[in-house]
């Protein structure tokens, strides 16, 4: 059997607001956007080039979810980049504010943790196996 994730569902309080930020502000594709009679709007964004689509569900967060000052844990994303501190960079220029204010060195890498406008934890990864000499 081969499985493979295509749909990860991020839950906003207001679906046009985070189609513009991951759209407007992290720059990713609207992929599918319809309304089935009885049914909530479906809307999906995703990274340029890959399958995988973000569901962005109009609802509550469950009480399982950090809140946005948590450090870790829970729910949170992860996408990787080549030059981290480059994108934090970028990304600061669009409005995000990001943990500790910017790019943050760590035994794992290079990285940037900032949270969208619903407080969902994203971060920028440069892992240290990509980084230059």
């Amino acid at each position: 059997m081969i499985l493979k994730t295509i749909h990860v569902p991020i839950v906003v309080s207001d679906q046009d607001r985070a189609l513009r930020f991951y759209t407007e502000v992290l720059g990713f594709e609207k992929r599918q956007d319809y309304q089935q009679p009885g049914h909530t709007r479906w809307l999906t964004v995703a990274p340029g080039g890959q399958e995988l689509e973000f569901i962005l569900v109009e609802g509550e967060h469950a009480p399982s979810h950090p809140k946005p000052e948590a450090d870790s844990g829970g729910n949170h994303w992860v996408f990787l980049t080549d030059d981290c501190k480059k994108d934090v960079e970028l990304l600061k220029g669009r409005g995000v504010h990001f943990k500790g204010g910017g790019a943050v060195e760590a035994p794992y890498g290079t990285a940037g943790y900032f949270t969208d406008p619903d407080g969902n934890h994203l971060t920028l990864l440069q892992p240290k196996s990509q980084q230059r000499k």
